[in-house]
Order: C-alpha cells, then sequence, then structure tokens
C-alpha cells in the first residue's frame, strides 16, 4: 500500500491551499516509491483491443500521434515518443493501489489511472487540462514546467488530434524522481519531457461540464420517461409583436428547466446513475455457472475475502437518516432501507472486504443476496 506524505501539509490544508488553485510539487510523495507494472507490462495492455492507448512522437517538430492497440513498439526508435494507457486501474490490481491515497477527496471525483511510458525525449508536448490531476513519477527522471492559468495563452492543433498551448511562464521547473508528486488543477499549462526511459501515474479526477451533464439527465428522464410541467400562460397580455420571443416567455422557459435540476428527490437519482457509469471498459469476469446464495454463504462462513473489481465506480445517498439509501454501481440503482448505511458505506468504500466485513453479509438474506448479485455480476470477487 503507498502512503501520501504531504510533509507539512494535511488533506484540509491541501484542500484549502492548493486544491483547484495552484500546483504543488511534493518531493518523495512517496517515500521508497516501487512501481507497480514495468514497461513491458504497459506495453502488454497496449495491445489489448479493449484497453484505450496511444503513442504520440515527435521527430524534428513533426507530430504524429497512433492509437492502439500497438503491437510493434521497435518501429518508434530508441527516443522522442510516449506511450499512453487509460484507465490502468481496470486492468491492474497492484496498479489500481496507487488511487487509494488520493480517496480524501469523494469516489465519483476520482477518474482513472492512466500510465505513460516516455523514451529520451518523449512528451506530449506543452497542453492544459480541464481536470485536476496528480502526476507520479516512478522509474527514471522527467523534467517537468508548470504554469498559472494564463487567458493569453493560445491553444493551437499540431496533428489533428493533438491539442497544445503556446509557450508560457513556469512557477514549478523540476525534474521529477521516482516517488515525486507533481498537481497540477485545471487550467495550468504544463509539459513533460523525459530525460531517460521513464514511467508516470497520472490520477485524474472527473469534472463533467455543464454540456454532459444536461445531456445525462435528458438521457435519464427519456429512460425514465419523465416529461416534467409544461409551458403555461394563463395570464398572457395581447402581444403586440408577435416575431418576439419576449422576457417573460424566456423568464418562464428557464423556470422549467431550473424546476428539473431543483428537485431534491430526482436530481440524485440521476446524478448517481450518471456519475457512476464507467467510462472505459472494466474487466469484469462473470462467474459461470452463476453462484447460489448457499455456496457464497458457505465461502464466507469460510473466511473469505472479496475484492473489488478495478474501475468500478460506486457511491451512494441519503437524503436523512430514515430515508432509503440510494446506492448506485455501475449506473445502476439500488434501493437500501434506511438502516443499512453500513452496507452502502461497505460496498462504496472499502477496495477489499475483510473476513469479519464479509460475514457481515450473512446476518440477513437480503444483505447476502444483493451481495450474491454483485458477484455473479463479476462486481466483486474472492480473493486469497
Amino acid at each position: 500500500m503507498y502512503t501520501l506524505n504531504f510533509a507539512d501539509l494535511t488533506p484540509a490544508r491541501f484542500l484549502a491551499e492548493f486544491w483547484q488553485k495552484k500546483p504543488l510539487l511534493l518531493k518523495q510523495g512517496f517515500k521508497n516509491f516501487t512501481d507497480p507494472l514495468s514497461p513491458d507490462e504497459l506495453a502488454g495492455l497496449a495491445l489489448e483491443e479493449e484497453i484505450e492507448s496511444r503513442v504520440v512522437l515527435c521527430t524534428n517538430g513533426d507530430w504524429q500521434m497512433e492509437t492502439g492497440p500497438i503491437e510493434d513498439f521497435s518501429r518508434f526508435g530508441e527516443r522522442d515518443w510516449t506511450i499512453l494507457v487509460q484507465a490502468v486501474d481496470h486492468w491492474h490490481a497492484d496498479a489500481a493501489l496507487l488511487l487509494q491515497p488520493f480517496r480524501f477527496i469523494p469516489n465519483w471525483r476520482i477518474d482513472d489511472l492512466m500510465v505513460s511510458f516516455s523514451t529520451p525525449g518523449g512528451g506530449v508536448g506543452p497542453h492544459l487540462d480541464q481536470y485536476d490531476v496528480f502526476i507520479i513519477q516512478g522509474l527514471g527522471k522527467r523534467h517537468w514546467r508548470v504554469g498559472m492559468p494564463d487567458s493569453s495563452l493560445q491553444q493551437f492543433c499540431p496533428h489533428p488530434r493533438l491539442l497544445q498551448v503556446s509557450p508560457f511562464t513556469a512557477c514549478i521547473d523540476v525534474i521529477m524522481e521516482p516517488g515525486d508528486i507533481l498537481y497540477i488543477p485545471p487550467g495550468c499549462p504544463h509539459e513533460g519531457i523525459s530525460e531517460e526511459n521513464s514511467l508516470n501515474y497520472s490520477v485524474g479526477f472527473r469534472a463533467p461540464a455543464q454540456k454532459d451533464l444536461l445531456t445525462g439527465l435528458a438521457d435519464y428522464l427519456i429512460d425514465n420517461d419523465i416529461s416534467g410541467k409544461r409551458f403555461t400562460d394563463p395570464e398572457r397580455p395581447v402581444c403586440q409583436n408577435i416575431g418576439e420571443l419576449g422576457a417573460a416567455d424566456l423568464t418562464q422557459v428557464k423556470q422549467l428547466l431550473q424546476q428539473l435540476v431543483s428537485d431534491e428527490t430526482s436530481l440524485p437519482l440521476w446524478f448517481g446513475q450518471y456519475i457512476s457509469r464507467a467510462k472505459h471498459e472494466l474487466d469484469l469476469q462473470e462467474p459461470d455457472p452463476q453462484y447460489q446464495a448457499d455456496e457464497i454463504a458457505e465461502y464466507l462462513e469460510e473466511g473469505s475475502v472479496l475484492t473489488i473489481t478495478g474501475g468500478l465506480r460506486c457511491c451512494y445517498h441519503q437524503a436523512d437518516a430514515t430515508a432509503d439509501i440510494a446506492l448506485f454501481i455501475n449506473g445502476e440503482q439500488y434501493l437500501l432501507p434506511g438502516n443499512e448505511l453500513i452496507t452502502a458505506r461497505l460496498l462504496t468504500e472499502q477496495r477489499q472486504l475483510d473476513e469479519q466485513q464479509c460475514r457481515y453479509f450473512l446476518a440477513l438474506p437480503e444483505r447476502l443476496g444483493l451481495l450474491v448479485h454483485f458477484i455473479n455480476l463479476g462486481y466483486w470477487h474472492f480473493t486469497g
């Protein structure tokens, strides 16, 4: 397990002083860091059809990008290229442990773990991201420059699928070594260039845009056949300009839309389903044949341990202490009685259920049935 070394900071001070405000370098943020995977293992993941990967290379100022699966890396030469693999936490259990130290931020905000391998001179160029990211230096050394947000910077595409930014002034300029961690807020220009063969681990955070939220809400309304209120105008005066969209009409349209997103009952339901959907493929191993409740009960009695599938998104909402609990897993909603808060927390906050926690599910048939259902979906699996 990795332990985050905040030096003289605490998570609370970090959130107050740096989160979404200014970049931060944590020298030896992970002391005595050991890479959870090798460059060869990363290359193996890039061979898989269902795993998103890409290679970015630059030769004499000519930027190129190629998407995976990628079978032959020798053709790229010995320098000036980078391979990036998304959602490695979905496929590599040891690498997924890198997410755990950052869970002082809610689960729903954490996106995925991207891992990159770079040869000397490799990088993706100076660019901006619209989300927070922690970059962990693994194998090798990499030169990082980070600036503060600057509205005068111009974005351009040196390649149709590669967005970069004009030169910027750096407030952090450092050669990162294994175990160093760099926090970069949204909108801060940054560039990393590898000094030697190196591995980087990027813990990214979800930051849904208004467009995406509205699209998600529209999908929820359609899927659940919710029409909402209609436009009404019982006090309408005589219209003087029939071609005009009047201010009073537009105000009512805005109020109709605001009522949809202000509904305290439906808001957490649609958002929980929306935000718990996986963005990338999951490595779900559904048992065949499926387990029966008596089989699972026997395994739990014997002291089995359960581990969650990498990348599975889980969260819950309870309006008050007596209300039902809405449990959201992988875009689906499950209603639990209000007194099952421990169940909701175990399923959404624990990456592994130890023997005692597993036996907790034996106390009630409904509780056991829920766990059996998730095991049969491949969400949880036995380990050890």
